[in-house]
């Protein structure tokens, strides 16, 4: 089973923004950040700062916390 280690899923929603939308801001494949969304891929760190600038978060919201993913 994959490891659920962002939140960006969740965040987008909360933002009532689509994947669609934030592959279009950082110039990505729609289907690359719909793996992100998933979990099934991660983006990189750089990746994940310009992921929190476009959505206008802090990029701690992004990631889950480590007690909950160490738990899986």
């Amino acid at each position: 089973m994959t490891k659920q280690l962002n939140r960006l899923k969740v965040v987008l929603a909360e933002q009532c923004k689509t994947n669609k939308w934030l592959a279009e801001q950082l110039g990505k494949d729609v289907t690359t950040v719909s793996k992100w969304c998933t979990n099934k891929a991660q983006p990189n760190v750089a990746t994940l700062v310009e992921i929190a600038r476009c959505l206008e978060v802090d990029t701690r919201d992004l990631l889950r916390p480590i007690n909950e993913i160490v738990g899986e």
